[in-house]
């Protein structure tokens, strides 16, 4: 999730949320046969129109799609007003969507499902939140509410480990351009609360490596992706930067790692994703291709098929919030499924 325009704060003043700034299978060869092709381009073929953009805040926002036990996806949309699908669930075969979950308050910036109680988890930029709700949509609960060492949190994206704790992008600071950022750790049962690293710059895309050993984490106002080695006991071992990321004057969104360690890095301000392999070397762009992407400004986060290379990419812009496909370079795991 990014700072919004001026004309959508604007909006979102309006309804009180200012503080918000199927399966694939492989084709074409092995996924190391087409990772070799180094930085080539993969066109993003448009799937379905999910939302318009709302009157009451200028704008739609979609973000953190994440398939559940049933293939369908779940996507939320960041900027919907109350009453509005916060989050929709959508049948990607039948190009079908429909409301999953509404209420009064939420400015739901990413999604994932918990390892350790099945729960979808939300977090709510707006006002410090972390929600669940049950598979079905039923049952919301606060999860988690209040400050982390004295400063309230503005969670962006999210990560689980193999055991249910979750790891946040918490992009404190970024509506006063400040580096206040910090990446979060809150124990499965939501008592716990800890800094793993501060003075971040609007950090938000989060994503374990395909190992669970470390964490990479994108800062939006940095163009800038980090890696923090974690000692296996709740803390970290090292941090240092991995990948500056060359984007004009798009800025780095959320991140996925797919079965291979592959990143894929988001764009804000470009409906586009780059892929990096574990060593920081450039493999590809995908694109929304020409006309296409008239009417798109950004490519938030993407969701890989479990098991399948079959990509789902959320797109949003004046032109509306759009679902578009293409080829992973290798197969999806949890860390390519939500967040």
């Amino acid at each position: 999730m990014r700072r919004l325009p001026t004309r959508s704060l604007a909006g979102l003043a309006a309804i009180g949320l200012l503080a918000l700034t199927g399966c694939g299978t492989e084709t074409g060869g092995s996924p190391a046969d087409r990772a070799a092709d180094a930085d080539r381009t993969l066109r993003a073929e448009k799937v379905m129109r999910l939302t318009e953009v709302h009157e009451q805040t200028g704008m739609t926002l979609l973000e953190g799609p994440v398939f559940d036990e049933d293939g369908k996806l779940l996507v939320v949309d960041v900027t919907a007003p109350a009453g509005e699908p916060k989050v929709l669930r959508v049948d990607v075969r039948k190009k079908t969507a429909h409301a999953f979950h509404t209420d009064d308050r939420g400015t739901y910036t990413s999604a994932q499902f918990s390892p350790y109680d099945g729960r979808i988890y939300l977090t709510d930029f707006s006002h410090g939140d972390i929600v669940s709700l049950a598979p079905d949509g039923s049952d919301p609960r606060t999860f988690f509410s209040g400050e982390v060492d004295g400063a309230r949190m503005n969670p962006d994206d999210l990560a689980f480990d193999q055991e249910g704790n979750l790891y946040i992008s918490d992009s404190r600071g970024m509506s006063e351009g400040e580096e206040k950022g910090r990446v979060v750790r809150i124990d499965r049962e939501g008592k716990d609360a800890t800094v793993l690293a501060d003075d971040l710059a609007s950090p938000n895309g989060i994503s374990f490596d395909a190992d669970h050993r470390g964490l990479w984490f994108s800062e939006l106002t940095q163009n800038r992706v980090s890696y923090l080695l974690l000692d296996g006991e709740g803390g970290v071992a090292s941090r240092h930067t991995a990948v500056r990321v060359d984007a004009g004057i798009a800025q780095t969104d959320s991140i996925a790692v797919d079965a291979d360690g592959n990143l894929y890095q988001a764009l804000h301000g470009r409906p586009a994703m780059v892929v990096y392999d574990k060593h920081g070397e450039r493999l590809a762009t995908v694109e929304v291709p020409g006309r296409a992407a008239e009417g798109l400004e950004s490519a938030t986060n993407v969701a890989i098929t479990p098991g399948g290379t079959k990509a789902y990419m959320t797109v949003s812009g004046p032109a509306g919030g759009y679902l578009y496909t293409f080829d992973a370079l290798a197969e999806g795991i949890r860390q390519s499924n939500g967040g």
